[in-house]
């Protein structure tokens, strides 16, 4: 066989193999998409475990790249809702520590979605002595994040959401609206578009609770000025 064929065939079958594995990784991302969004919670959890198996599998196919790696990640954590205290904290210890692997593999893989997911678990955790929640590295992670996709509607949403959560609404307010603007991907419009609705629904929050505050703001003024 000439060289130059064995290197033609090298280069096709590394095509065909990474056309497989995104193939791969975008099933798993509609299945996710369809049990979070679709399935009654009660059921989800079976599910996830049945999603978990396959992205395992990928994982060990592809010990190389980081998306597998990502997305067992992901389905790890999102199944720690389904579980009891003590598993569902291991799960989230597990998808940690699985999101940092990613991370030494390629930073940049999916976009940035391992800050992405990995500041969000950094925010929603419990803090030490129970787990590792720690919001000053949560707000790095996802600053990276948005370093690496300004304009990824799942990196402006998480953050905003973060922001949420410490009551910095003004800032929310404008993450939020940057991903209800982004256009959803076409090869993951179903997933794209929901989390687009969770922004609606996060900055009409958003904007409700700065209203409560100015009204309480002004009530606590005007009430001081009465008792002088």
């Amino acid at each position: 066989m000439k060289k130059t064929t064995f290197v033609a065939l090298l280069l096709l079958s590394s095509q065909c193999l990474a056309e497989n594995l995104n193939d791969s990784l975008q099933n798993i991302e509609s299945e996710w998409a369809s049990i979070y969004y679709r399935m009654p919670k009660q059921k989800r959890g079976p599910e996830y475990c049945r999603l978990l198996d396959k992205t395992i599998t990928l994982s060990r196919q592809h010990p190389k790249n980081a998306e597998p790696i990502i997305w067992e990640a992901i389905v790890k954590a999102t199944n720690a809702d389904h579980q009891d205290a003590v598993s569902a904290l291991k799960a989230i210890h597990e998808a940690r520590d699985l999101l940092h692997k990613a991370i030494v593999i390629n930073p940049q893989a999916m976009s940035g979605s391992a800050y992405v997911t990995l500041g969000t678990l950094y925010y929603m955790a419990p803090k030490w002595p129970i787990g590792f929640g720690d919001e000053a590295t949560a707000e790095k992670l996802l600053q990276t994040a948005l370093k690496i996709n300004p304009d990824g509607i799942d990196s402006n949403y998480f953050y905003g959401d973060f922001l949420l959560s410490n009551n910095r609404l003004n800032e929310a307010e404008k993450y939020f609206k940057h991903a209800i603007a982004v256009p959803a991907r076409t090869e993951q419009a179903y997933a794209d578009n929901q989390l687009k609705e969770d922004a609606k629904r996060a900055l009409k929050n958003t904007k409700e609770r700065k209203i409560s505050s100015s009204k309480s703001l002004f009530a606590s003024l005007f009430n001081s000025e009465s008792v002088k």
